[in-house]
C-alpha cells in the first residue's frame, strides 16, 4: 500500500482560500481523470466538501506523487501552486489511514462530531466507482472509513462532542438566547434543496419555526424536501417550494434564512438584501470583538500533516490537550446592527452564497463559515474523543495488518497454483510409465501426492501470511516470489482477478 493524500482544509487554510479552491462536480471529475493520467498514481478519489479539498491516490513514488498531486490540485482549483502550497498538508499510507478514519468519525470537523462527513465520504467513493478512478486499495480504504464512522457513532458519545453545523450556527444566530424559543413562530427561507440545505430545514422545522420556503433551482428537488418535511412525526411546520426567481419577494417576508448552494457566485447581494429590508448599506465600520459562545468539541484534535520542504509525512500525532473549561471566546467577527435583528442570515456555503458586505446593513445579522470556525476552533474537548481516538487507532492497525496480508496472499495463491500445476505433471508423466493402474489406484496415488505437497506448504504459507500483517511485513510476499521462482505475470493475474471479483467489497 501507498495511500498518498493531499489537500487543505479549514484546519491549514483560511475560508478565503478554501473558498477560491472549491472544486465543481465537473471538475472534480477532471481532476481524478488527470491524476490517473499521472505516472505515479494508479487510483485516485477526491474528496470536496466546503470545508475540505483532499485528493487521494495510490502511488509509487512518495516525493514524485506529491509534486504531482500538489500540481494537479493547483491546476484544477484555480490558485496558484506558490500560492496554494503553504496551506497543503500531506499524509503517507498508515498516516492518510488515519487521517480519513479521523475525518469519517467527525474529529476533523469543524463541528466534532457531526455525522454529514459519512454521507460526503459516500459520494467520494461513489464518483471514484463511477469514473473507474477507485480500485482495491481506494474501495477498501474508503469502505472502511464508513464503517469506522457509524462504529464511532453507535459505540460512543461523539455526537454528544460536537452538534451539526446547522445547530452551531442557529445558537450564534439567536445570540445566546435559546434557539428554540428565539426561533419560535418565526419564518424561515432555505435557499437550497442539497444534503445541507436539507439539514437546515429539518432542524428549524424541529427547532419550532412556524413556516418554511423552500428555494431551489430544480423545482423538484425542492417539492421533494417540503414533502419530506410535511411528513415529519415530530412538526407541524408550514412547508413550501417556490421558484428561485421568487426569492426577493421571499425575502421580504422571512425572519431567518439560510443558504447552502452549489453556486459559485453570491446567491443574495447585499444591495438585495437592502432592498428587502427596505433600508440601505451603512458605511463600513470598525471591526470589534464579538462573544460568542463555545460548543464542545476538542481542543486539540489532531492537526494535520505539515506541508516540509523535503516532502516526508509527519510523525505520529500529539497527545490530546487535557479538556478545557467551557467558557465564551471573543473572536472577530464584521461589525453587526446594535438594533433588533430583522432578518437573521446563515450562510453555510463554501464558496459563499451571501454577500459579506449584509452585516452593515441595519437589522441583519450574518453568521457564515469563517465566523464559525473562529467560534469553534477553541471549544473545549468531549469525553467521548478520546474513545474515538482509540477506535480509529485500533482500525488503522487493523486495516494496516489487512492490506499487507492481501498484498501477500496473491503470491500465495500463485505458489499453490504451481504446486498444483507440478503435481498435475508428475501424475501424467506416472499415467505414462504405469498405464496399467486403474481408476482407483491412479485416484489414491493423486490424493496422496497431494496432500504432501499441501502438508509441505501449509506452515510457510500460514506463517508468511502472518509475518506480512505486521509491519514492514510487505518483503514477505518478494521473499516468497524469489524463493519459489514465481512468475511475477501469474501473481499480477491472481490480483487482476481478486480485483475483478464482482463480490468483493460487499458488505
Amino acid at each position: 500500500m501507498s495511500l498518498l493524500v493531499v489537500g487543505l482544509s479549514h484546519r491549514s487554510a483560511p475560508v478565503s482560500v478554501l473558498e477560491r479552491a472549491s472544486l465543481a462536480a465537473d471538475t472534480q471529475a477532471k481532476l481524478l481523470q488527470d491524476t490517473l493520467a499521472a505516472e505515479p498514481a494508479t487510483e485516485a478519489a477526491v474528496l470536496a466538501t466546503c470545508n475540505r479539498i483532499e485528493l487521494y491516490a495510490d502511488v509509487d513514488k512518495f516525493h514524485a506523487g506529491v509534486a504531482e498531486l500538489s500540481t494537479l490540485l493547483a491546476q484544477h482549483s484555480g490558485v496558484g501552486l506558490d500560492e496554494l502550497t503553504p496551506y497543503l498538508y500531506v499524509h503517507y499510507e498508515d498516516r492518510a489511514v488515519h487521517h480519513l478514519f479521523s475525518v469519517a468519525c467527525g474529529l476533523d470537523s469543524m463541528v466534532v462530531g457531526e455525522g454529514q462527513i459519512l454521507g460526503q465520504i459516500k459520494d467520494a467513493l461513489a464518483r471514484g466507482q463511477e469514473l473507474h478512478t477507485a480500485g482495491r486499495l481506494l474501495n477498501d480504504l474508503f469502505q472502511q472509513a464508513l464503517r469506522v464512522g457509524k462504529r464511532a457513532h453507535s459505540e460512543t458519545g461523539i455526537d454528544r462532542a460536537g452538534q451539526s453545523l446547522v445547530t452551531f450556527g442557529l445558537q450564534q444566530l439567536a445570540a445566546g438566547a435559546d434557539p428554540g424559543l428565539w426561533a419560535r413562530g418565526k419564518r424561515a427561507l432555505v435557499i437550497g434543496a442539497g444534503s445541507m440545505s436539507s439539514l437546515a430545514a429539518a432542524t428549524l422545522a424541529r427547532t419550532g419555526v412556524a413556516e418554511i420556503a423552500v428555494a431551489n433551482r430544480t423545482r423538484a428537488r425542492a417539492d421533494r424536501l417540503v414533502e419530506i418535511l410535511r411528513q415529519g412525526d415530530d412538526t407541524t411546520v408550514r412547508a413550501r417550494a417556490v421558484e428561485m426567481s421568487a426569492v426577493g419577494d421571499e425575502l421580504t417576508r422571512a425572519d431567518i434564512v439560510v443558504s447552502c448552494t452549489g453556486s459559485t457566485g453570491l446567491v443574495l447581494t447585499a444591495d438585495a438584501l437592502a432592498d428587502a429590508l427596505g433600508t440601505t448599506l451603512d458605511a463600513p465600520a470598525e471591526t470589534p470583538a464579538v462573544a460568542l459562545a463555545p460548543i464542545p468539541a476538542p481542543a486539540d484534535v489532531d492537526q494535520h500533516a505539515a506541508w516540509v520542504e523535503n516532502g516526508s509525512a509527519t510523525s505520529a500525532p500529539q497527545a490530546p490537550a487535557a479538556p478545557a473549561a467551557a467558557a465564551p471566546r471573543r473572536v472577530t467577527l464584521p461589525a453587526q446592527s446594535a438594533g433588533p435583528v430583522k432578518l437573521a442570515l446563515l450562510d453555510l456555503a463554501m464558496p459563499r452564497d451571501i454577500d459579506g458586505a449584509a452585516h452593515r446593513i441595519d437589522g441583519v445579522r450574518l453568521v457564515d463559515i469563517e465566523s464559525l470556525a473562529d467560534a469553534s476552533a477553541d471549544a473545549p474537548m468531549a469525553a467521548d474523543v478520546d474513545q474515538v481516538r482509540t477506535i480509529v487507532a485500533d482500525e488503522v492497525a487493523a486495516f494496516g495488518a489487512a492490506q499487507r496480508a492481501a498484498h501477500v496472499a496473491p503470491t500465495v495463491v500463485a505458489l499453490r497454483t504451481m504446486a498444483a500445476d507440478v503435481v498435475a505433471g508428475e501424475i501424467a508423466r506416472l499415467d505414462g510409465r504405469l498405464p496399467d493402474l486403474d481408476e482407483k489406484q491412479r485416484a489414491e496415488i493423486t490424493q496422496t501426492v497431494r496432500r504432501v505437497v499441501d502438508k509441505l506448504l501449509h506452515a510457510p504459507t500460514v506463517r508468511v501470511k502472518q509475518l506480512a500483517s505486521e509491519p514492514g511485513g510487505a518483503g514477505y510476499a518478494d521473499a516468497l516470489r524469489e524463493l519459489f521462482d514465481l512468475d511475477p505475470q501469474t501473481v499480477a493475474a491472481v490480483s487482476r482477478a481478486d480485483l475483478n471479483d464482482p463480490n468483493r467489497g460487499r458488505s
